[in-house]
């Protein structure tokens, strides 16, 4: 039992599991918002409460530990990520192989529960979800598959309450891509000396780290105006605009640090990324009351 319960906790430290953070609330305040207008409620119910989460955690485990199981030949040769239970033989390629599988599992089964919908969009979810590992060895544009993989999120949340995508789900999803998409940037940016030698195709291994920097302010743009327009497709109020208003600042604020003192990477992305997709739900469910 030992041996089982510390397999567990290298595979959470492995996917970082409480980076969940980042796509919960998208999903919830897609949940909220589709309930609002389809029950005129913004409460759910406790089934989909529990299914959502499932969906929603099952997703990342499956992306994240794919991800790791792919990358071992690229992560055992990069200081940054050579300690990672993948790599280091902590957790061996087999329980990693089970794991992916059991939570792919999980998350087609927990689907089918939902609706007929949600199950048949699982298979191209995951599809999508794993080809985040495959493309950023052929192609820049892997810093939006990544958003994209995280803005599914919104659009499966919408699914599950109404059965359909409608469009405020779409723009909610597109806001989400660019705003995964121009911080995964900033990230990238403590990789790139590491890309350019593994010929990997990130966007600061191709463009170089002005380039990178002021796409990454040009994908926040968007992001935040994707995200205006999703408030004004689902018909909220002043306090979604006003929470719309809250991400763009943290936005500004997480550029600022990172311009300023580039050592602080982890706390612009972590922390206030954090933040933004928790006081965006905030505001969302606030104005929907």
């Amino acid at each position: 039992m030992k041996k089982f319960i510390k397999i567990l906790q290298d595979i959470g430290e492995l996917i970082v599991f409480k980076h969940s953070v980042f796509a919960l609330p998208f999903i919830f305040t897609a949940m909220v918002v589709a309930s609002k207008q389809t029950n005129d409620s913004v409460w759910f119910g406790f089934g989909l409460l529990v299914l959502g989460i499932l969906c929603a955690v099952s997703a990342r485990n499956f992306a994240m530990a794919y991800n790791r199981y792919k990358d071992e030949d690229i992560d055992k040769l990069n200081p940054r990520t050579a300690n990672r239970p993948s790599v280091d033989g902590r957790v061996g390629r087999r329980n990693l192989e089970l794991f992916i599988i059991a939570n792919a599992a999980v998350f087609i089964i927990t689907a089918y529960f939902i609706n007929s919908l949600a199950f048949w969009l699982s298979f191209p979810i995951l599809g999508i979800l794993a080809g985040y590992s495959l493309f950023k060895r052929f192609s820049e544009l892997a810093h939006l598959v990544l958003g994209l993989c995280l803005g599914l999120a919104p659009i499966a949340g919408a699914v599950a309450v109404s059965g359909e995508i409608p469009l405020w789900s779409v723009l909610l999803c597109l806001g989400v891509v660019f705003w995964v998409a121009g911080f995964d940037l900033l990230y990238s940016l403590q990789d790139i000396e590491f890309d350019q030698k593994m010929g990997l195709f990130s966007i600061p291994s191709v463009y170089g780290e002005k380039a990178t920097m002021f796409i990454s302010a040009i994908f926040h743009v968007v992001a935040t105006l994707l995200w205006l327009l999703f408030v004004w497709a689902a018909q909220l109020g002043f306090l979604a605009f006003f929470g719309i208003v809250v991400s763009g600042v943290i936005l500004f604020m997480e550029h600022r640090i990172v311009r300023r003192d580039f050592s602080k990477i982890d706390r612009a992305f972590f922390t206030l990324n954090g933040y933004l997709g928790i006081l965006f739900f905030v505001f969302v469910l606030l104005s929907a009351l």
